[in-house]
């Protein structure tokens, strides 16, 4: 029998839904903790939000891929650079709990005009994207095999054959929003966290 307690809340059923987000949240810590780790955001195949007021990245790459998801395999563009450093950066997503409702959890660090977040070997699975960008010495249509400028494809892509490919010696997004399925970091050290768990609806945009 699952345990109720306030309000009839099935708690062992929250648990399960939430585990994904807890150990998010874990991993960020140590990482805080350390100074930098290895680090990733991905939860339970769901799509989370992300904006930043600044990215600035170096060996920048993008290519078409496919992820697998619980609803099966999403066609997505990922976007990878050596190194990172993200001004005013938020991470959100929103987890329905069967009865419960559903519960959000944001993440934001390197706001407030402290140190930016810093990321070596980033990552990001996004299917929607909107910011200004300005690159530098772009190459477009390169095969994602023979990328010079960037980090090569991620481990354990599946490409989505014949999609579109571009890599730059560096890159600067301004105003992001992006929606996306995952994001991955060789190391992530983020400046300044603060997480907010909650019941309700609360996005980065």
């Amino acid at each position: 029998m699952e345990s109720l307690a306030r309000g009839g809340t099935r708690w062992k059923r929250f648990a399960v839904v939430m585990v994904p987000s807890v150990a998010a949240t874990a991993a960020i810590g140590v990482a805080l903790s350390q100074g930098a780790l290895a680090a990733s955001f991905s939860v339970s195949g769901q799509q989370f939000k992300v904006t930043a007021d600044q990215l600035d990245g170096t060996g920048f790459v993008q290519y078409g891929a496919l992820d697998s998801t619980e609803k099966g395999k999403k066609p997505v563009a990922v976007v990878g650079m050596n190194s990172a450093k993200i001004r005013n950066l938020c991470q959100s997503v929103v987890v329905p709990v069967p009865v419960f409702g559903d519960v959000s959890m944001k993440l934001s660090a390197g706001g407030n005009g402290g140190p930016r977040v810093e990321a070596k070997k980033l990552y990001i699975d996004a299917d929607d994207l909107y910011a200004n960008a300005t690159f530098k010495n772009i190459d477009i249509g390169v095969s994602t095999d023979k990328t010079t400028k960037g980090p090569g494809p991620h481990k354990g892509d599946a490409y989505a054959k014949g999609s579109f490919a571009q890599q730059a010696e560096s890159v600067r997004f301004t105003d992001v929003k992006q929606r996306a399925w995952a994001t991955t970091a060789g190391t992530f050290k983020l400046s300044g966290l603060h997480m907010s768990v909650k019941k309700g609806k609360s996005e980065c945009y």
